[in-house]
């Protein structure tokens, strides 16, 4: 699996009041991969890492926020 994202089908109840949602997503972040720091891992340059968050490429999640507020 190469996608850090994830999708799953929720219980939907029959008392539900939110409209149904035919699936969900939520992200694994890559460290829970990479128990240990290989040697020689690739880094981004400095610029790149700041803008990144991190120095290395492997450990690099973007983030996009899906909150639209309500159900």
């Amino acid at each position: 699996m190469d996608s850090q994202e994830r999708v799953y089908t929720p219980y939907r109840g029959p008392f539900d009041p939110c409209p149904p949602k035919p699936f969900k997503t939520y992200v694994v972040p890559p460290n829970q991969y990479i128990s240990f720091q290989p040697p020689d891992l690739p880094q981004f340059s400095l610029p790149e890492a700041l803008r990144a968050g991190t120095l290395w490429p492997a450990l690099f999640s973007p983030y996009e926020s899906m909150s639209k507020g309500g159900c």
